[in-house]
């Protein structure tokens, strides 16, 4: 019962990659083909999309689980069955009902980890920024992006820039930096507004540039403070536009 009702579940829910793509098409509205005011209002965006995409996922999620219930359990209950036979049905299948729901409480927190991911993604390709996702460097290092291209960052490793992502940061981002990107360009997003203060030294020290919205930044005077916590309108105006100028002028990107 239970993986049925999963497989119905999911067979009717939306992508993640559907749900960002639609967050980020309602709030730009107007502003669709405006590449300087998506530059400029990158943070806002940043913050306020991902909240939406976290909403448009908890209504497709209830259209989805509302969906497999129904397909899963009429045909067992009887389209016309009394009051009493449903809730004595939904009482026998009651631990599979629980584990159903119970797996859709645990998913939500990487899914919207995941729509951070892809709500990034989706505004780097609306400002034709080039890069290659999720490549695999430094033997078992795996970023979100690397800009311009995982081919370039293997001819010339220190002119790349490597950009990952994650909405909370706790301890997991030692994880996510080896030997293999240590002294390059290391760049990591989050909306975390309780990064410890050792934690922001100790990325200071391994050369980890943190990227915020500029609500964030502001927040606390440690992050005003630290000199590796940056905006993500910081990071366009300072790192990676004037490395696309590079790489333009060295025939990487057009």
């Amino acid at each position: 019962m239970q993986e049925l009702l999963k497989t119905a579940f999911h067979r009717a829910i939306p992508s993640g990659n559907q749900i960002a793509a639609t967050a980020v098409h309602n709030a730009l509205a107007n502003h669709a083909g405006d590449e300087a005011w998506i530059r400029q209002n990158f943070s806002n965006l940043v913050e306020h999309v991902q909240i939406d995409a976290y909403q448009e996922y908890l209504a497709a999620e209830q259209s989805a689980g509302s969906k497999a219930l129904s397909d899963v359990l009429l045909p067992i209950i009887g389209e016309h069955a009394t009051a009493k036979q449903s809730v004595d049905a939904m009482g026998q299948y009651f631990y599979a009902l629980d584990r159903f729901f119970l797996g859709l409480t645990q998913g939500r927190r990487p899914r919207a980890g995941k729509a951070f991911e892809l709500l990034i993604r989706e505004l780097f390709v609306r400002l034709r920024y080039p890069f290659s996702a999720q490549p695999i460097i430094g033997g078992n290092s795996q970023p979100d992006f690397v800009l311009p291209s995982i081919e370039y960052f293997r001819r010339n490793p220190p002119d790349a820039i490597i950009f990952t992502v994650k909405r909370t940061l706790r301890e997991r981002w030692r994880q996510i930096v080896t030997e293999g990107t240590r002294g390059l360009g290391f760049f990591l997003a989050t909306i975390d507004e309780k990064i410890a203060d050792r934690d922001l030294e100790a990325m200071l020290e391994s050369r980890i540039h943190i990227v915020v919205p500029t609500r964030i930044k502001t927040l606390r005077p440690d992050y005003e403070a630290a000199v590796n916590v940056i905006t993500f309108e910081h990071f366009f105006q300072y790192y990676l536009d004037p490395a696309m100028q590079r790489w333009r002028a060295a025939g990487v990107v057009l």
